[in-house]
């Protein structure tokens, strides 16, 4: 058998997302410069070339994480890798990059004419949230960090709320869970009306420690879909899995439905074995070119690229059949 063969374990609640048959389709030893691990990829289609883009997460030996990009004309194989880091930490421009930056969702913005890379940028004060603007992955706009630590698992919306911005993330207070908050903005700078959105449940859920948003919210006719993570703690440590939600569409801090299940888990040995097993983590999805089908890239054990792909009009369907409407 191969090393990462599939397993023939098939549940329903499996099948919504799909394992590629190759994967993991991107591994360190496909890098063109020496790496640790390649994982949690934000992913987005170039408006021009119609390729599909991954911005990778990408660990040296040191610990600390830079960000590259690997293209494909379908997203699944003959990848082009950027020969050295597409975005680099910057010590001195930027402090807030100290000890690297991380884990990029990618936003298309039809008003700006621009992707929006948010990524978590690692200080000496512990993560935050950092904001770039860039029309080619070859040059970014830096805005800075846009929520102070801790704070990660942040995109934002592709489109304006009256006359505000919104982001997604995940703040942790010094008392409290690991939740998932709504901020807006009227420039992409100053953030403020904060809210919680989603609560981690409590007890024995699958998501009771800490949730945190998976890719960018997905635009439906039914509201904004959004794939999330949630941890639970277990004797042999944290536990990451794949739930869903949806957002009103014209008040995103309004939920509108919440599994009560998750629909994605590792299982398979890329999934459990790496540098943190246990681990599926999506940090970007591509729509097909039929309107339904989604590529959903995941990170697989903190070593990996994987891919697993879905229906949109079967995760809809599924999520308003699971929906959770009890209390914690």
């Amino acid at each position: 058998m191969e090393p990462f063969a599939p397993s023939e374990r098939h549940h329903e609640y499996e099948q919504l997302l799909k394992r590629h048959s190759s994967n993991p389709i991107l591994e360190p030893k496909d890098w063109p410069y020496a790496v640790n691990a390649v994982f949690n990829p934000g992913a987005t289609r170039l408006r021009d070339t119609e390729e599909v883009l991954l911005l990778v997460r990408v660990e040296g030996r040191r610990g600390h994480s830079h960000l590259c990009a690997a293209r494909s004309p379908d997203g699944t194989r003959n990848w082009v890798i950027d020969s050295e880091p597409t975005m680099r930490a910057d010590r001195e421009a930027r402090p807030e990059e100290f000890w690297g930056i991380e884990d990029p969702r990618i936003t298309w913005v039809p008003e700006l004419e621009q992707y929006g890379v948010v990524y978590t940028a690692y200080s000496h004060g512990g993560p935050g949230v950092s904001l770039a603007l860039t029309r080619d992955f070859r040059s970014f706009d830096h805005y800075g960090m846009i929520m102070p630590p801790d704070d990660k698992d942040a995109a934002l919306f592709p489109r304006r709320f009256g006359d505000h911005w919104a982001l997604i993330h995940r703040p942790v207070p010094a008392a409290g869970g690991a939740h998932i908050w709504i901020s807006f903005s009227p420039d992409l700078r100053h953030w403020g009306s904060h809210k919680v959105v989603m609560y981690a449940r409590e007890g024995g859920w699958w998501d009771a420690h800490k949730i945190g948003l998976s890719p960018p919210p997905i635009e439906t006719p039914e509201g904004w879909l959004l794939l999330y993570h949630g941890v639970r703690m277990t004797a042999a440590g944290c536990l990451y899995r794949i739930g869903l939600a949806l957002l009103d569409l014209d008040e995103p801090s309004r939920v509108v439905r919440r599994s009560d299940e998750w629909i994605f888990a590792p299982h398979e040995p890329y999934e459990r074995v790496g540098d943190v097993g246990d681990v599926v983590f999506p940090c970007g999805t591509v729509p097909g070119h039929d309107g339904d089908t989604l590529l959903v890239y995941y990170g697989a054990a903190d070593t990996y690229v994987s891919l697993a792909t879905a229906s949109i009009r079967e995760l809809l369907e599924w999520l308003e059949a699971h929906n959770y409407v009890g209390t914690a």
